[in-house]
């Protein structure tokens, strides 16, 4: 089993910034595709970004295509998210995911196996 924590998320203005990182409590065969989600206040859960753990080889949502940088620290287990630019419609809860695929990157949250508790980030208008 693997557990994964988020945090970093608060509420920050419009063109601001922030950096959300992901725990994971280990690294195995399970979690070499790693992504970030978000959940929009009333809409449903939606991909954001994803990341290859053995090549670095990474995804993103067209909406968040350079602003976002999702990341990977070998040497500490973490996932990044460093967000850039931020407009009000990336307000939402983010959710840290692994997926026990090894090799291809799916934008669909019904792959992924693992979860984070999710955390909040807000932009003001």
């Amino acid at each position: 089993q693997v557990q994964l924590v988020e945090s970093g998320g608060g509420l920050v203005q419009t063109g601001g910034s922030l950096r959300l990182s992901c725990a994971a409590s280990r690294r195995t065969f399970s979690t070499n595709i790693m992504g970030w989600f978000r959940q929009p206040p009333g809409k449903a859960r939606e991909f954001v970004a994803a990341i290859r753990w053995s090549d670095g080889y990474t995804n993103y949502a067209a909406s968040v295509k350079g602003r976002f940088t999702i990341s990977r620290d070998n040497a500490k287990n973490t996932l990044s998210l460093q967000m850039n630019s931020l407009k009000p419609e990336d307000t939402g809860v983010y959710y840290c995911a692994a997926d026990s695929e090894p090799f291809a990157l799916s934008t669909e949250d019904d792959d992924y196996d693992y979860w984070g508790q999710g955390t909040q980030v807000t932009v003001s208008s």
